[in-house]
């Protein structure tokens, strides 16, 4: 099963409706109005619904009421949280690790097996950056957000 299936699974099991195909008079990639998602038509992977599905999902998870108006403070705020629920949803410390275990060398790479936009991938590196700082560990690894993505398992020593 996709990603994109998954959501689309999460999103019947939680009484959310998507609708997909949907052209909006706006550049909006999504919207949620109540229990029902729209997708735009202008999406055309599965990775960009995925992660547009994903995004949603965490607006119904953590929002409420219109937030349509970004030069609000309050509303810029809500929008931002659920990008970052979408983020922590779809590309965890443990997945990227697991992608570059598995030969992923490039953002390009990275984002086909994580079943992503390149856009998101990079967004969500940036947003884990800004919380880590250039490195953080998780578990037996080191994962360096600074210049570029990459994935060091760290090797104990012990002292005889």
């Amino acid at each position: 099963m996709s990603k994109y299936e998954s959501l689309l699974e999460e999103a019947v099991q939680n009484g959310i409706y998507v609708l997909e195909n949907i052209d909006f008079e706006s550049k909006s990639k999504g919207l949620i109005n109540g229990d029902v998602i729209g997708l735009s038509a202008n999406l055309k992977t599965e990775a960009e619904r995925a992660c547009t599905l994903a995004e949603e999902l965490g607006h119904h998870k953590l929002n409420c009421g219109n937030i349509l108006n970004q030069k609000d403070d309050t509303n810029r705020k809500q929008e931002k949280k659920a990008r970052l629920w979408a983020y922590k949803k779809m590309i965890t410390l443990d997945k990227l690790i697991d992608a570059c275990l598995n030969g992923c060398q490039n953002r390009y790479e990275i984002a086909e097996y994580l079943d992503v936009t390149e856009e998101f991938l990079q967004d969500a590196i940036d947003s884990y950056r800004s919380k880590f700082g250039k490195t953080c560990y998780k578990g037996n690894y080191l994962i360096t957000f600074e210049p570029a993505l990459a994935v060091h398992k760290l090797v104990w020593l012990q002292a005889e």
